[in-house]
């Protein structure tokens, strides 16, 4: 399952972020590697971190009490993993696992905060990269909840 086409792809850090502000993001991560079936963070938890996935897929999925996780929508390259870091009380909202073999630059959240606050330019830019990214989440968990939980029929065009 993959985001919602066009609105993914304009969430992407090198669609989203010019080239100047991306070097300076890349220079603040370090490279990581995760196996298939690795957490990388729980729903509810703290976002101290963020991702931008370099190779494989990541999963995002939603606690559902009595099922297993309901996945929203998977994640490749060059997407943002994570947005919660960004806004208080900076707790996850989903949960995301790696589908496959994830290589990923990793970021501290606490340092670009601070960048961002010093580099009001840079911030901005950080800011909207994000907010793009939470209104496409936002869109892709309605789509999915409604997929899984509507009654059959109910989303109908009349």
């Amino acid at each position: 399952m993959k985001g919602a086409g066009s609105m993914t792809s304009a969430t992407t850090m090198t669609t989203a972020l010019p080239a100047e502000y991306r070097e300076r993001l890349i220079r603040l991560a370090r490279e990581v590697s995760f196996e298939a079936g690795a957490r990388l963070f729980e729903e509810g938890r703290r976002a101290d971190r963020f991702w931008i996935v370099r190779t494989g897929t990541v999963a995002l999925d939603l606690h559902v009490p009595g099922r297993h996780p309901a996945v929203i929508e998977s994640l490749g390259h060059g997407e943002l993993v994570g947005w919660s870091w960004h806004f208080p009380p900076y707790t996850w909202h989903l949960g995301a696992e790696a589908m496959s073999p994830v290589r990923a630059w990793e970021f501290d959240a606490e340092t670009v905060r601070t960048i961002c606050a010093e580099d009001p330019e840079f911030g901005r830019a950080i800011a909207v990269w994000v907010g793009r990214v939470v209104a496409q989440r936002l869109h892709a968990s309605r789509i999915r909840l409604l997929d899984l939980y509507a009654p059959y029929g109910s989303g109908g065009l009349t």
